[in-house]
C-alpha cells in the first residue's frame, strides 16, 4: 500500500499565518527580525517628526500605522503561491508572538514608571478627581458604544484608552480580549477583527488627543483655572502621556508637574480595570459555555484553544505590572534603572504595535470607522467635561 501523502494546505492556511502555530525559534525568526528592524527604524523616524508634531504623534501609533501599511502591501489574501503571500506566511508566526508576548512584557515594565507615594501626593481631592474621571468615562463610553452599535471590543478598547492612558491601556486590554474564547477560539477571522478594533482605538486616541493639546490649554485660560487646576484637568482628561506633557507644558511648569503626576495616577488604575474586565469576560464565557465544555480563555501561540484549563481571574502580566509598581514605590530602584526601563518599555510597545498592525485590514477598517469616530468624539466630550466638573467641584 502506498504511503499516504500529507494533504496540501488550503489557501486559507497558507495565507493566514495567524492560524499556524510557531514551533521553535526557526519559525519565529523571520517575524522577530522584521519587528526588530521596523522598531529601530520607527524609533528613529519618531524622533525626527516629534518636533514637527509637538510630541502629539505617539511612536506606538506610528508603529501601528507602519505595520498596517506593510500588511496591506503584502496582501495576505492574495492567491497562494504569490511571493507576497509566502513572505507573509514566513513572518506571521514571529509577528503574532511579538504582538502577544512582547506587548505583555511592555505592560509589566510600565509599572516601573509608577510610584504610589507620588500618586498619594495629589491628596484625596486630586485622587478623587482621577477616580471619578476614569470610572465615569469608562462607563459612559461603553454605554455610548451600545447606543451607537459599535462592536463590543471596539467600545471596550476606546473606553480603556480614553479613560486610562491611551495606547498603553489599549495594548493591555487587547491581551484581555485575546483571552475571550467567544471572540474566536480558532484565532482566524476574530483575530483580524480584533486587530481592526485596536487600530481604530489607537487612531481615535491620536486624533482626539492631538486636538486636546491645542484646545485644553486655551480653554483653561478662558475659564480662569489656576496652574494647579489646569494641570489637574489636563492630566485627568488627555489620553497619552506625551500629549499631557505637550498640553500642560504650554501652560506653566507648575501645571506640567501636576498634570504628569495626575496622569500617572490614572495609569495606576490600569491594573484593576484590566483585571476586572478579564474576570468579567471569563465569567460570561463560563456562563454561556455549553454544558460539559471546559473554558479555555487563553489560547497558546497561534490561536489554537487548549481545553481542560481555566485562565486565572487576574492575568499574569497584570500581576507583574502590580509587582513592578510596588518595586518602584519602595524608592530603592536606582534612577538609571528606571530610566532604562522607561526606554525599554517604549521599544517593546513599538515592536508590539508594529506586529499588530501587520494584520490590520485597512479597507475593512475604513468601511467601519464612522461609528467609532463618533464614539471617540462623544468620549472626548465626556472625559474633558467630567474631569473639568470634578476639578471645579473638588479642587476650587
Amino acid at each position: 500500500m502506498p504511503t499516504a501523502q500529507p494533504s496540501a494546505p488550503t489557501a486559507d492556511q497558507s495565507t493566514d499565518p495567524t492560524r499556524r502555530t510557531p514551533r521553535g525559534v526557526s519559525r519565529l525568526g523571520p517575524g522577530l527580525a522584521l519587528a526588530a528592524v521596523a522598531t529601530v527604524v520607527l524609533l528613529g523616524v519618531s524622533r525626527l517628526v516629534a518636533p514637527l508634531t509637538n510630541g502629539a504623534l505617539s511612536p506606538l501609533v506610528l508603529a501601528l500605522v507602519a505595520g498596517a501599511v506593510l500588511g496591506s502591501a503584502l496582501g495576505r489574501c492574495v492567491p497562494r503561491g504569490a511571493r507576497a503571500a509566502r513572505f507573509a506566511e514566513r513572518v506571521g508566526p514571529g509577528t503574532d508572538w511579538t504582538a502577544r508576548t512582547v506587548l505583555r512584557a511592555g505592560v509589566v515594565l510600565l509599572g516601573l514608571q509608577l510610584s504610589i507615594p507620588d500618586v498619594l501626593a495629589l491628596g484625596w481631592r486630586g485622587i478623587a478627581v482621577v477616580v471619578i474621571t476614569v470610572t465615569g468615562t469608562f462607563a459612559a463610553i461603553l454605554g455610548l458604544g451600545r447606543l451607537l452599535r459599535v462592536p463590543r471590543a471596539t467600545s471596550l478598547l476606546v473606553a480603556t484608552g480614553f479613560s486610562i492612558c491611551g495606547a498603553a491601556a489599549v495594548s493591555a486590554m487587547t491581551s484581555v480580549l485575546e483571552r475571550d474564547p467567544r471572540a474566536d477560539p480558532a484565532g482566524g477571522a476574530g483575530t483580524a477583527r480584533l486587530r481592526d478594533d485596536v487600530a481604530a482605538a489607537l487612531a481615535l486616541v491620536t486624533v482626539y488627543g492631538t486636538v486636546a493639546i491645542f484646545v485644553l490649554p486655551a480653554l483653561a485660560g478662558a475659564i480662569g483655572l489656576d496652574d494647579h487646576q489646569a494641570g489637574l484637568w489636563i492630566g485627568a482628561s488627555v489620553q497619552e502621556v506625551a500629549q499631557v506633557v505637550a498640553a500642560a507644558g504650554t501652560v506653566s511648569a507648575a501645571a506640567l508637574a501636576t498634570a504628569t503626576v495626575t496622569k500617572l495616577a490614572r495609569v495606576v488604575l490600569l491594573a484593576p480595570l484590566v483585571a476586572g474586565a478579564g474576570a468579567l469576560l471569563s465569567r460570561r464565557a463560563a456562563l454561556t459555555a455549553a454544558p460539559g465544555d471546559d473554558v479555555a480563555p487563553e489560547p497558546p501561540e497561534g490561536g489554537t484553544g487548549a481545553r481542560g484549563r481555566r485562565a486565572p481571574l487576574v492575568p499574569g502580566f497584570v500581576l507583574g505590572f502590580l509587582a513592578a509598581v510596588l518595586v518602584r514605590s519602595t524608592g530603592l530602584l536606582p534612577d538609571v534603572v528606571a530610566d532604562t526601563a522607561q526606554q525599554l518599555t517604549t521599544i517593546l510597545f513599538v515592536a508590539a504595535m508594529f506586529a499588530l498592525g501587520t494584520g490590520v485590514d485597512v479597507p475593512r477598517l475604513a468601511r467601519t470607522a464612522r461609528r467609532p469616530l463618533l464614539l471617540g468624539a462623544l468620549g472626548t466630550v465626556v472625559v474633558t467635561g467630567l474631569a473639568l466638573a470634578a476639578v471645579l467641584l473638588l479642587a476650587p
